[in-house]
């Protein structure tokens, strides 16, 4: 299975991380609200790389 992780998956995964740790940072430091903003990208990227991988499937 692992395999078949490519380098797309790889940087959205990489995207989300980034994304998750700069929300808690945010939310640590006091801004709530950026950090809420911030936070509800990281189920989007996921699922944008969903969508991808299906596009992708269904193509070939």
């Amino acid at each position: 299975m692992l395999k078949k992780i490519t380098t797309a998956d790889k940087i959205l995964l990489g995207i989300t991380f980034l994304s998750l740790v700069y929300s808690e940072t945010l939310y640590f430091k006091g801004d709530t609200d950026s950090a809420i903003f911030v936070g509800i990208w990281v189920p989007s990227i996921l699922a944008f790389g969903i969508y991808l991988k299906l596009i992708i499937k269904n193509n070939k």
